[in-house]
């Protein structure tokens, strides 16, 4: 455009940051971005320097606000702090005469700079930051100017241990619990924000007495109460910061999840002890003079066995594989001590079944105890993204070992379930981690939910899903799939119809039974290729299939008016309820004929033969079959009709819908037109 002084001027974005155009950022401009025609950012930074020293408050105001917009482009950030533009802001700050607006923009102006990362925050003088300490701590204070100062603390915080400790020192945990009750969403955002800020620098041992303060003040209930289950939604970022929380909490779980037992500690071994005797009490209160040393290590040694650990004579053993190391003795005697009724009945429980079948306490105990530290990821760094945090962690004081507690009694309940013995310790422990998980991940507010849920989900449940997700997997329950299988559903039906009369055509032989139970004579019935007529007569033994032709009695299939099975039939009534009775119920049926309702009774040699025989029957009624045979040679022909037709859409998911159908054109002229014959 030839304009003069061309350096003066920048083309900027129009709409969102507002970004300058660089040499570096030009290509990433997109077609259809609108830009402007602005100042270029150096005559922008000199301005505004100069406007920030105006002795006049609306022209320093207006500097300020714009400088709190344009220094989110790193471009005029750079210029304006060559021109050591953030000195005036520190002095604008340690000064301390702006307040309210003024005070607001400088502070945003300040935060917006150093996400630039030109300046160290180690730069900052005592006085700004006991200025910035003095906002977060006065009452009096605008909440805008509340949320930029705690905003500033938390980038602050993380950059070096000194900064760390003045912070931590000048910004005391109480008053940061008084903002985190305020009413105001975003002041309590960013007072969460620094107080896992702070947590995630601390030591080991700053965090645990932190954390030991904020249990005191009892910190959960109130983000329980008012944060999780507060009318407004919970935002990312707040998730995030509560997903941390309780991260770091859990977390303090690590030092003894890593500690070996040593068996020479006499607390650890007292411990120990204790297990067995809350366990065993009324058997441990023989006096100790009774038994030999010998005797009673031999009792000792039986006792612990009953309690489920693998080494008996020297349990420690047990507990010295690191995971789960102390973690899982300190989850065995909190149960034993607060559930005692619980703790023995599992404990007697086991003690009266059969060595195989007992459920081991302290074996199950041990390895639950590392599902949980897994599931939970107890050990593991903090995500820095994600936000999957459990409600009903911040409703109980004692969370992990009170969900210990549910899911060792669970334990025993599957074990029992699943008729387990030692040798399927494995499997069951692999079917609790599949309740544990799914139940968590119905994300319970509380743990009386997650009971009601990890126990409604049995072992037949979880099979169950298991089958459906496979299903699932397989495309077998795809809508698309399941609507292909209606549409086969006929035609499979008609070729076990099929297969049912081809059946009768090649005829049965059956025996007959008297009024006293002896089955020596035999028949055999047989249908007509044409469908028609039924043809049977008694046969000699050892005859396998006879001709049509020696078979002298027949009914014709028009002459068939029902089919009757089990006590229906005139044949089974009135006999005695013995097994063989039973046995003869389930395998009995006849056909009613002619005027005079005459029978035609049958006992079938098989269950198979029964199955085959009605339902050829009822084909020949006109009927629906009805045996549970229909239903399985169904399932196989469509399973494997289906396998062979999805064949080519293997590792291809397919849509519930089916794509739409495009529109119609809006003209048929490219059709050809056969009625004009070609020249």
């Amino acid at each position: 455009w030839s304009l003069p002084n061309a350096e003066r001027y920048a083309l900027q974005y129009a709409d969102g940051r507002q970004t300058y155009i660089t040499e570096s950022n030009r290509r990433d401009i997109k077609n259809g971005s609108i830009l402007r025609l602005t100042t270029s950012p150096d005559q922008e930074a000199e301005q505004l320097y100069i406007g920030i020293q105006n002795k006049n408050v609306d022209m320093k105001t207006d500097s300020l606000k714009k400088l709190a917009s344009l220094s989110q482009d790193v471009t005029f950030a750079q210029e304006f702090i060559s021109r050591n533009g953030l000195k005036q802001i520190y002095s604008i700050v340690e000064e301390g005469n702006d307040t309210g607006e003024m005070l607001a923009y400088t502070l945003k102006a300040f935060t917006e700079l150093m996400e630039h990362d030109f300046v160290s925050w180690e730069n900052l003088s005592t006085v700004f930051i006991k200025k910035i300490v003095s906002y977060v701590n006065m009452n009096a204070v605008d909440a805008s100017i509340q949320q930029l100062s705690l905003s500033i603390l938390e980038n602050m915080v993380p950059t070096s241990r000194l900064l760390f400790e003045v912070v931590k020192k000048e910004v005391t945990l109480d008053r940061l619990l008084t903002h985190l009750q305020a009413t105001n969403a975003q002041l309590q955002l960013k007072a969460m924000a620094l107080l896992i800020a702070l947590l995630l620098s601390a030591t080991d041992a700053e965090r645990r007495d932190m954390m030991d303060y904020l249990r005191e003040k009892n910190i959960r209930q109130f983000i329980h109460k008012n944060i999780i289950h507060s009318s407004e939604p919970l935002g990312d970022e707040m998730a995030h910061y509560l997903y941390v929380l309780q991260s770091v909490s859990l977390n303090l779980c690590e030092h003894r999840m890593k500690m070996s037992m040593d068996p020479y500690s006499q607390e650890q071994r007292d411990l120990l002890q204790s297990l067995r005797q809350t366990a065993f009490e009324s058997e441990s209160e023989v006096p100790a003079g009774t038994f030999s040393t010998e005797r009673r290590r031999s009792l000792c040694a039986k006792e612990f066995r009953k309690l489920g650990f693998m080494n008996n004579s020297n349990p420690a053993e047990d507990l010295r594989r690191a995971p789960p190391g102390l973690l899982a003795l300190d989850n065995m005697v909190y149960f034993s001590r607060n559930t005692p009724n619980a703790y023995s009945r599992f404990i007697l429980e086991n003690s009266s079944r059969e060595d195989k079948h007992e459920c081991p306490f302290a074996r199950s105990s041990i390895q639950l105890t590392l599902i949980l530290c897994e599931i939970l990821h107890i050990g593991e760094p903090c995500s820095e993204t994600a936000q999957a945090f459990y409600p009903m962690f911040f409703g109980q004081d004692h969370f992990f070992e009170e969900l210990f507690c549910i899911c060792i009694q669970l334990v025993n309940k599957t074990w029992k379930e699943m008729r387990a013995t030692q040798e399927d310790f494995d499997k069951v422990m692999q079917v609790v981690r599949e309740q544990i998980t799914r139940s968590l991940s119905l994300k319970p507010t509380s743990l009386e939910l997650f009971k009601t849920r990890v126990n409604a989900l049995n072992y037949s449940e979880i099979l169950k899903l298991r089958q459906t997700e496979r299903l699932h997997q397989e495309e077998t329950l795809a809508v698309p799939v399941l609507e292909l299988r209606e549409k086969l559903k006929p035609e499979l039906l008609e070729l076990i119809r099929q297969q049912r009369l081809l059946h009768l055509c090649e005829g049965t032989l059956f025996r007959k039974i008297s009024s006293r139970r002896r089955q020596d004579k035999l028949w055999y019935c047989r249908l007509s290729p044409n469908h028609k007529v039924l043809h049977y007569g008694d046969v000699e033994e050892g005859v396998q299939s006879p001709p049509i032709e020696s078979l002298t009695d027949k009914i014709p299939v028009a002459d068939m008016k029902m089919l009757l099975v089990g006590k229906e039939c005139p044949h089974t009534k009135e006999k005695s309820s013995g097994k063989q009775n039973k046995d003869v119920l389930e395998l009995a049926f006849s056909i009613v004929h002619d005027v005079e309702e005459y029978c035609l009774n049958f006992i079938a040699p098989t269950r198979y033969e029964f199955c085959l025989w009605t339902d050829g029957l009822n084909v020949l009624l006109g009927k629906e079959m009805t045996s549970e045979r229909t239903q399985t040679d169904l399932d196989v022909l469509l399973s494997m009709e289906l396998k062979l037709r999805l064949l080519d859409l293997e590792n291809i998911s397919i849509p519930d819908n089916p794509p739409p159908i495009p529109k119609p054109p809006s003209n048929l002229n490219f059709c050809y037109d056969f009625s004009h014959a070609e020249q």
